[in-house]
């Protein structure tokens, strides 16, 4: 991210403001920081800076993850690329091709323009992915783990120029270093000129005559980086984590990418995860329903003492306070919500068949009363069961 300022005060408006207030707030600051019209050595940054902001705030989803988790929420989920893909820059056509030309040759997905800086100039790595599998536990309680990066590095060999040793790239003849060539052409209607990629040199405006054996000219060599992650506590599915500088190396002395470690948790054999509450099934036989028990319940902190009142309906939900997960980015946990299901026996003995029978001719009102003293039904029931 460009910025840790709070996109709402670099846009100078208030979080209730509405997509048309949001809109014009922009419009007059990049008007204001246009590069072609400022000149001040700091406008292309704040240019990049509000425009990085209207792309979040301009965005229904984006701005839901600012609003609840601050940068939090959008650096871990989206690179630099998602947060300007699709973002709503129409009616901006007085900016010019400003987009292309600041951002970079391609630009970002809803940029227009396609001029940019020459290709032989310093460039940024691109961004990598990688998909990471954790277990449940893993997300409630953090972890730290190393993973294998292989990527693209720049060639210890030639320092990254792609010559070989003791000789460097030079300027190329064709299109004088600026990687185009412009054509004139002449019609009956007057000269038209055109501009296209400079084949000599593919673009890059320079050549080079001997390519560095190591990395075979391109400046870059295949490497394996391992590195160690950290998982924060309460991440779930789709958390993107950004490690800073571990994506591509950079070409020509530019700067690498990053690389963005996104989470997937594994489904657990117990635990059912619903936000940042866990959800748990526990079987319960008749007469612990009936009479209520203690009993012992896993949860993903280890195993707690709960109990269950006499009369539980099977399908009750029962809840552990604070065993659920972690909140993310923030403090305190989810609970543990525990579904009952009331079993029904389904292979009993002679003994426990004539306790029922017994408790059916109660429930009808002709069964014997126990006497005063004496263990009732349901006691028998439960030792028996």
């Amino acid at each position: 991210m460009s910025t840790q300022r709070d996109y709402y005060e670099i846009l100078g408006i208030s979080k209730d403001s509405t997509e048309t207030e949001i809109k014009k707030a922009y419009r007059k600051l990049a008007m204001k920081y246009h590069p072609d019209k400022n000149k001040d050595d700091d406008a292309e940054d704040k240019f990049k800076e509000i425009s990085e902001a209207y792309a979040v705030l301009s965005d229904t989803e984006k701005r839901e993850q600012y609003d609840r988790f601050g940068h939090a929420g959008i650096d871990g989920r989206y690179s630099q690329e998602d947060i300007f893909r699709n973002a709503d820059f129409g009616g901006f056509d007085d900016l010019g091709d400003i987009f292309g030309s600041i951002f970079g040759r391609s630009g970002f997905g809803g940029f227009g323009g396609g001029g940019g800086r020459p290709r032989h100039g310093p460039a940024r790595g691109s961004d990598l992915r990688y998909d990471l599998k954790i277990t449940l536990e893993n997300a409630a309680n953090g972890v730290e783990t190393t993973i294998n990066i292989p990527r693209a590095e720049g060639c210890e060999t030639c320092g990254g120029t792609g010559a070989k040793a003791g000789t460097s790239p030079r300027r190329c003849a064709t299109c004088h270093g600026s990687g185009q060539v412009t054509h004139a052409r002449d019609t009956p209607f007057g000269r038209f000129m055109s501009t296209s990629t400079c084949g000599a040199c593919n673009g890059m405006g320079e050549t080079i005559d001997e390519p560095c054996p190591a990395c075979n000219g391109t400046g870059k060599t295949k490497k394996v980086k391992k590195l160690s992650v950290k998982i924060p506590k309460g991440a779930d599915n789709g958390l993107r984590l950004k490690v800073r500088g571990e994506g591509e190396g950079g070409t020509r002395g530019g700067p690498s990418g990053d690389l963005y470690v996104v989470i997937h948790v594994e489904p657990h054999e117990l635990f059912e995860r619903g936000g940042d509450d866990i959800l748990y099934e526990l079987p319960i036989s008749f007469s612990q329903a009936a009479l209520g028990d203690d009993v012992m319940v896993p949860t993903l902190h280890g195993k707690v003492k709960m109990s269950i009142k006499a009369g539980t309906q099977t399908h009750s939900i029962l809840r552990l306070k604070g065993k659920g997960m972690p909140h993310l980015h923030g403090r305190g946990q989810g609970d543990q919500l525990v579904r009952v299901i009331v079993t029904t026996p389904t292979n009993i003995s002679g003994e426990q068949k004539e306790l029922f029978k017994h408790l059916v001719d109660l429930e009808k009102g002709t069964g014997k009363k126990h006497t005063k003293g004496g263990k009732g039904i349901f006691e028998k029931v439960k030792d028996v069961l």
